[in-house]
């Protein structure tokens, strides 16, 4: 009985160990850069595989900018390896898969960045 027990409270743990990282959330809020008006909000889920995605929220917009992509940094400095992808539109709700190659721990923002002239246009902090 004392096994079962043990058993039932160790499954009973890690069940509700996966549970809750599966729904924790990172969430932030853009503020423009370089004289851009980037501004909404971000949030980065883990999915249940483990895997991490970054939303830009409904309200997220960007003024404008030749290609505009997603990635990470830390301290003011982009970090180019962490590149997910070219903004789909200037505004409103998309999505982007973030490599298990990219460790978020490395890192505290999010950044709106321009490849072309190597500025941010956006920067959110990442907790």
């Amino acid at each position: 009985m004392f096994k079962t027990l043990i058993r039932l409270t160790v499954v009973a743990l890690f069940a509700f160990g996966a549970n809750a990282s599966v729904a924790a959330n990172k969430t932030g809020s853009f503020h423009g850069a370089s004289d851009h008006i980037t501004k909404g909000d971000y949030t980065i889920s883990k999915q249940a595989d483990g895997s991490h995605i970054i939303t830009l929220e409904d309200n997220f917009s960007l003024d404008g900018a030749p290609d505009p992509s997603v990635g990470f940094g830390k301290d003011g400095k982009y970090a180019k390896a962490t590149y997910l992808g070219n903004l789909k539109s200037l505004k409103g709700k998309q999505s982007f898969a973030i490599p298990a190659s990219v460790d978020l721990s490395l890192f505290n923002e999010v950044y709106i960045w321009c490849a072309k002239f190597t500025v941010p246009l956006g920067v959110a902090p990442l907790h």
